[in-house]
């Protein structure tokens, strides 16, 4: 498979989306923290603790605690970790 080039916008749009990736991942995890109060279907709110997982990586935060916040499934805690990092 041939190596892709980018264009010099496209290398601008990849670089300005790492540049700002933590604060597009306190963002969704933002949302998902409401969309998981509001949430009462348990196969959605399984889905949901994931895609914080993930995201909760991707702002940063050390995987042990992660793992913590993710195995209690405690809201309260992941909105104060959000409030912490930004």
């Amino acid at each position: 498979m041939p190596k892709r080039h980018l264009s010099d916008y496209q290398k601008g749009i990849v670089k300005r989306y790492y540049e700002n990736r933590e604060t597009i991942a306190l963002q969704k995890l933002g949302e998902l923290v409401s969309n998981l109060y509001l949430e009462t279907s348990e196969k959605r709110m399984d889905r949901a603790w994931k895609a914080v997982e993930v995201q909760l990586h991707a702002a940063g935060v050390h995987k042990h605690q992660v793992a913590t916040l993710v195995a209690e499934r405690d809201l309260g805690a992941v909105a104060k970790v959000l409030t912490d990092i930004s």
